[in-house]
């Protein structure tokens, strides 16, 4: 699935795997973060201007888990709504390995 955006000029695609490594990288930004690999560990629907994403984390012991996600949905949902111009409903995370 792309994210498509008519304008007046003509349309611009942004392909699924463009916008997983954009989200990717606003996660990993943060410090304890790394989002698990494989295809069901990241989900990034976007509809009608509105997005949602869903990632799963590795985070190496000691790291204060609630921290690290709170950072991991800020940073995405910036990154989602700055780059991508939506309003981002919702953006889950699920710490789901101590590295």
């Amino acid at each position: 699935m792309s994210f498509v955006v008519d304008t007046s000029s003509g349309t611009i695609t942004v392909t699924q795997s463009t916008l997983a490594a954009m989200v990717m990288r606003a996660a990993e930004s943060v410090s304890g973060a790394h989002v698990r690999k494989g295809r069901r560990r990241l989900e990034i629907d976007i509809v009608d201007g509105h997005a949602r994403a869903r990632l799963e984390l590795s985070v190496p012991y000691g790291h204060v888990l609630p921290d690290v996600a709170r950072g991991v949905q800020d940073r995405v949902a910036a990154a989602l709504s700055t780059m991508c111009d939506v309003t981002v409903e919702s953006v889950d995370v699920s710490v789901e390995e101590i590295e």
